[in-house]
């Protein structure tokens, strides 16, 4: 990193060793982070805005061929248009992205499905499958060609300091060689640090949040048939399995027998799975997914993580609001986590902006307000139906089985109704 970028690109902030300040430090480099600072810069009413991204970790891992970053997101719609107007899209198609144009759903435990098509709400897919270190990196890119945005990396928050002067705060980083200087002050503090947020810990943000019970195992899978550019997803009784379709390049034609699996169960199972060789576990996926799309030929490294779902009870505080995994997190069987945390930046971007154009200071009670009420309502809503869904699929009872069974069939037969639904989905 040169000089310039650690310093800044703005003549009247101090130097080494003094405290810097910025109108907005945003904490978390990741998809939302950058996204958010971003989308401050790329507003012609948010260019005077002087931003700081602080960022723990090293730069995002390539990945090519066909090797895939395990972690790959859904993106919808709605997300897609945030990431052009900053312009990360086009970065993020040169590299790749699949497109998918189905969703097939089914029930292990009956007879229940529903089908999407995209082409039944006129739209040419019904989102795309990224990996998240292609979006990282594209927003990384854009981020860079923004004067006015002054990215600190690797960099750690040690502290918060409630403010000296009415309306800034305090954030200390830990002593780094790297850095100008270990002291910055904000008039509006906004934490992207993910579900573990350092910020969150360190302002006393309390969070409601408890077990799934389960554990999401994650890899990328090959099969013998190619994957149809359509999302699967069978709900079992130890959880739900999704195959979400890849694509990349060869000498001599596009491969689409690549799928990013996630795969949740019960904890005790996930560690039975993971403790099996690569042959043994590629049957069992085989079967669990009723060969869909034939054998399971290959499989890349497996990872496990436990499942958790966590809400913090208030968004914002003085100075400070969550954003993305740092304010909420939700089962992942509908892929909607950093669909939402892209929500959450449009709603901070939308309210920043209008600060800005009133001449209102960033801090000002309104604006966090505004922000909380316009995303704490729809996440928790969200959260909601995830955990319908999960007790749902999750209940073993005759007649609870046949009434969600039923209840597939009548969707998939009610084609006003169910496109709807995958709208909202979509976020159109």
């Amino acid at each position: 990193m040169t000089d310039e970028t650690m310093q800044g690109k703005n003549p009247d902030v101090p130097g080494v060793g003094l405290a810097q300040h910025y109108d907005v430090v945003i904490v978390g480099a990741g998809l939302v982070g950058s996204a958010m600072a971003c989308a401050l810069a790329a507003d012609k009413k948010g260019e005077s805005l002087r931003i700081a991204v602080v960022e723990a970790g090293g730069e995002p891992r390539t990945y090519q061929g066909v090797e895939f970053d395990p972690r790959v997101v859904a993106l919808t719609h709605a997300s897609q248009e945030l990431l052009d107007s900053v312009g990360a899209w086009p970065l993020i198609q040169q590299h790749r992205a699949c497109p998918y144009t189905d969703m097939e759903v089914w029930d292990a435990e009956g007879t229940g499905n529903i089908h999407f098509d995209c082409r039944e709400v006129q739209q040419p897919c019904l989102g795309h499958i990224v990996e998240n270190s292609v979006i990282t990196k594209a927003l990384l890119q854009r981020l860079e060609a923004y004067p006015q945005i002054t990215l600190l990396r690797p960099a750690r928050v040690k502290h918060i300091l409630r403010p000296e002067a009415a309306g800034q705060i305090q954030i200390l980083l830990e002593d780094s060689d790297q850095l100008p200087t270990n002291k910055l002050t904000a008039s509006l503090l906004l934490a992207a640090d993910g579900a573990n947020s350092k910020v969150r810990e360190l302002a006393n943000m309390a969070t409601r949040e408890w077990s799934y019970g389960h554990d999401a195992i994650v890899t990328t899978v090959r099969t013998e048939e190619p994957h149809q550019f359509t999302a699967w997803q069978r709900f079992l009784p130890s959880g739900p399995l999704a195959f979400l379709p890849l694509q990349t390049e060869t000498a001599t034609c596009l491969d689409t027998h690549y799928s990013s699996i996630v795969w949740s169960v019960k904890s005790e199972l996930g560690s039975d799975l993971m403790a099996l060789s690569d042959d043994d576990f590629m049957r069992e996926l085989g079967r669990a997914f009723e060969h869909r799309l034939g054998r399971v030929t290959e499989v890349a490294k497996r990872f496990t993580f436990p499942l958790r779902q966590r809400h913090a009870v208030d968004y914002i505080q003085d100075n400070i609001a969550l954003l993305g995994d740092a304010a909420h997190t939700v089962h992942p069987l509908a892929g909607q986590g950093v669909n939402l945390g892209f929500l959450d930046v449009c709603a901070m971007r939308d309210e920043i902006l209008r600060a800005c154009q009133r001449e209102l200071p960033l801090h000002d009670t309104s604006i966090l307000k505004r922000y909380q009420r316009a995303r704490k309502s729809h996440n928790l809503g969200m959260m909601g139906v995830m955990e319908g869904f999960k007790r749902l699929f999750g209940a073993d009872h005759l007649q609870v089985r046949w009434l969600r069974n039923e209840g597939m069939r009548q969707l998939n037969s009610l084609p006003m109704l169910k496109n709807a639904v995958v709208k909202q989905a979509m976020g159109l």
